[in-house]
């Protein structure tokens, strides 16, 4: 059984003793293993895991799909209260400093935490590197080449390297798929490297089709030629749910009404999916 429910989005859902912020975090039940993809930005997540009836202990994994404070901060909150995984998967570069600029002003946007943060509690960190078979049908992915032009990163997104400020690339950034029936759920926090590259990756690497995505694509910020693209080529790899959630943003969610051969799900906070 494949269980994957929203412990933290933007949006609420039907269950109003729920707490809905910007972030993210999924808990995902596979194989008798209990994984938390991405933590949202603070304890509301634990909240939220609480209420539901979701144990938070003795994880059998942490990923953190970049290290943004919306899907990496509530980490810190989760290792303080002795709760989370004793395993904990970054990609590169994960604890390089993040920025938003503003012209002079820089806006911190970084997890909070660094890695004395892990070795003081003792907690194993492990960076991937293009492929990684964490459990049996549990594959992060992370080193997306960048094969459609159109997507692009906005340039106020920067990182803090030895050279000094340089755009960021989002070489942090990784994704997560599971293997369902006939082939796979692709999980993503905010497709920074762009949604139709992660995916392409996805599929070189495992070989397999995707028959389903859930998480932020950010095209929030995207215009709707960038929109109706992504949607089209999405479309065509034969998905069955389109999971547009957290930094998506409206206009695409709205868009997807133009494809009625393509499943919209928004997993708001509490919304759950099943695979058997």
């Amino acid at each position: 059984m494949v269980r994957i429910t929203a412990l933290m989005d933007d949006k609420p859902s039907g269950h109003k003793a729920l707490i809905a912020e910007h972030g993210l975090s999924f808990y995902v039940e596979h194989g008798g293993r209990r994984i938390l993809f991405d933590c949202g930005s603070g304890p509301h997540t634990q909240y939220n895991a609480y209420r539901l009836g979701l144990d938070l202990q003795d994880l059998d994994a942490v990923v953190l799909s970049h290290s943004h404070y919306d899907h990496a901060s509530g980490f810190r909150d989760l290792a303080d209260n002795g709760l989370g995984s004793q395993d904990v998967y970054t990609g590169a570069h994960f604890f390089e400093p993040k920025y938003a600029r503003s012209g002079v002003r820089l806006t911190d946007l970084s997890a909070g935490f660094g890695p004395d943060f892990l070795t003081e509690r003792g907690l194993r960190h492990h960076t991937v590197a293009d492929l990684a078979e964490i459990f049996p049908g549990v594959w992060l992915i992370s080193g997306f080449p960048r094969i459609h032009a159109f997507e692009q990163i906005p340039q106020r997104f920067v990182r803090r390297t030895a050279d000094g400020l340089r755009e960021d690339d989002f070489l942090d950034e990784i994704c997560m798929a599971l293997q369902i029936s006939g082939g796979l759920a692709v999980l993503v926090g905010c497709s920074h490297p762009g949604i139709l590259n992660m995916t392409a990756q996805v599929r070189k690497l495992l070989g397999q089709p995707i028959r389903a995505v859930y998480g932020g694509t950010h095209l929030v910020e995207a215009d709707s030629a960038r929109i109706d693209a992504t949607i089209q080529a999405l479309r065509q790899m034969g998905l069955e749910p389109l999971g547009l959630s957290h930094c998506s943003g409206d206009a695409a969610e709205c868009a997807l009404e133009a494809f009625p051969d393509v499943t919209g799900c928004h997993l708001c906070v509490g919304d759950t999916v099943f695979y058997e």
